[in-house]
């Protein structure tokens, strides 16, 4: 049922990001979160988790806003230049997303005995094989 409306959303989310990459910023990047925040903000949706990317060579951050009313998962990446992309999450990594946003809501120390990194690299793994982020991304 999600796939229906879920080029909107992601269509609206590329729209933020084309303006936050317009805005005028005076040379500064603003935090990755704040920048998710916003999208999340101007789209409808709420930030389902915000987790740092170790060990990829491209990607360094990634986040997840997700839009209760059809389901609907967008992921956000930042590559390691600060550059946005984002990408509809297919409803079968719907795993991952949950796994993900678990350890965001969890106490910060829990979180620090609890590894995402395994999840973290398979949604981005899958969302590259998808062909939603090349592999030069």
């Amino acid at each position: 049922m999600r796939a229906h409306s879920c080029g909107m959303k992601a269509e609206y989310v590329e729209l933020v990001l084309l303006e936050q990459s317009l805005a005028n910023t005076d040379g500064m990047n603003r935090p990755f979160s704040d920048r998710v925040d916003d999208i999340a903000e101007k789209t409808g949706g709420s930030v389902l988790f915000d987790v740092r990317v170790d060990g990829d060579t491209r990607i360094q951050r990634m986040a997840a806003i997700g839009y209760g009313s059809n389901d609907t998962v967008v992921a956000i990446v930042m590559d390691k230049n600060g550059q946005l992309r984002s990408a509809p999450v297919d409803a079968d990594n719907d795993f991952l997303v949950a796994e993900l946003t678990v350890w965001s809501s969890l106490p910060m120390a829990e979180q620090a005995s609890a590894s995402y990194c395994g999840a973290a690299a398979s949604l981005l793994a899958k969302l590259r094989k998808s062909g939603r982020f090349d592999r030069s991304t």
